[in-house]
């Protein structure tokens, strides 16, 4: 069976291309042979980075053995200004544009916003991620009633913020780790975006990032005594009554309702981020994206066999066949998101609907 092709993020030609020092990775020699070939021929930063992030594109098991020297040899090569912003680019446009990059390019993020050792004066390289994602929050409301395409972009961006607000890690004076509030804040005003303009692509993004970040955001809002998820719950009650979206999409809407009213599907509260641990708390992998073997079977990274999973997915011919950025395509073709909608709404859905509508009319009376 041919392998398919992995789309590869441009990569951008800059001060990293000019001037750079001779090194081989020594990672992953199959990445090394080409440059092997010729004594002339060494990678470029630009080159080398780029490689890096397909090989963990195709290879996401391998994060965690090759990491470390993929940040050492940053911190003998990334030395300037420009070099970290380009960095910085690099990873962004990859978890951007490449389908279900997006979780192991906010892991990578929150690695090396640790481990580079370069804090010029334009900001470290956690600051200068923010900075960029920023560029693209700025124009939220109108990305979010703009073309197919500009909505498309503007969505990979919201679900790779949602990534970051789970796996970037921010160490206090004293040791304690938070998550950075600033993002908080940002995913809020994406999903007043999103909801202000209820198309049904935006409305399956929101869908996304609910059930990707609710039930964390709505621990932290709740902690702080705001009620953030209830006006979102309001908002979206109104979508489903009054919005001219599709049935489907008013059903995903309808379940994620439901979802939320579970406590998102937890046995329990769960225990503060800080403490959290796979050994004492069950719902520790819940926001690990969710893939699906050839046999509809669903796994996790918390799974023992996930890299063997994970790359016989990869393999399959059609694993990307509907998708043109980060499965927001409403087809919903190997969308574990999508995949409980059924072309016919079936009859409990469809009863647990018409409850709806009928208790929300009886609060509008009172």
């Amino acid at each position: 069976m041919a392998k398919p092709q992995v789309v590869v993020a441009p990569v951008l030609m800059s001060k990293l291309s000019v001037n750079a020092p001779e090194f081989y990775p020594s990672s992953y020699s199959n990445y090394t042979e080409s440059y092997e070939d010729g004594c002339e021929d060494y990678p470029t930063l630009s080159e080398y980075v780029q490689d890096f992030l397909n090989h963990l594109t195709e290879q996401p098991g391998s994060f965690e053995t090759e990491i470390e020297q993929f940040a050492e040899t940053l911190n003998g090569w990334v030395t300037t200004d420009d070099a970290l912003q380009e960095l910085v680019e690099l990873i962004y446009q990859q978890a951007t544009s490449i389908p279900n990059f997006s979780y192991m390019g906010a892991r990578l993020c929150n690695y090396l916003s640790h481990h580079l050792t370069i804090s010029p004066q334009s900001g470290n390289f956690r600051q200068l991620l923010l900075q960029r994602c920023r560029t693209e929050y700025e124009v939220k409301d109108q990305a979010a009633k703009g073309d197919e395409v500009t909505r498309k972009r503007f969505h990979a961006f919201v679900l790779f913020l949602g990534e970051l607000y789970l796996n970037l890690e921010i160490k206090g004076t004293n040791g304690q780790v938070t998550r950075a509030d600033i993002l908080q804040v940002g995913l809020r005003e994406l999903l007043n975006a999103l909801f202000c303009n209820p198309m049904d692509d935006n409305l399956i993004c929101a869908v996304k990032l609910l059930k990707l970040t609710g039930s964390v955001l709505e621990d932290a809002w709740k902690e702080k005594g705001k009620t953030d998820m209830e006006e979102i719950i309001q908002r979206i009650e109104n979508v489903v009554l009054d919005a001219n979206c599709s049935r489907d999409v008013k059903q995903m809407l309808l379940k994620l309702v439901e979802l939320r009213s579970s406590n998102w599907g937890r046995v329990h509260v769960t225990s503060t981020y800080r403490e959290a641990t796979p050994e004492n708390d069950p719902n520790y992998f819940m926001n690990e994206p969710t893939f699906y073997t050839s046999d509809g079977v669903p796994f996790t990274a918390a799974d023992p066999d996930y890299q063997e999973k994970y790359q016989e997915l990869l393999e399959r011919e059609d694993f990307f066949p509907d998708y043109e950025e980060n499965g927001t395509d409403l087809s919903g073709a190997g969308d574990p998101y999508l995949d409980d909608i059924d072309d016919e709404m079936d009859p409990e859905i469809e009863e647990a609907y018409e409850k709806f509508c009928l208790e929300s009319e009886r609060k509008r009376k009172q």
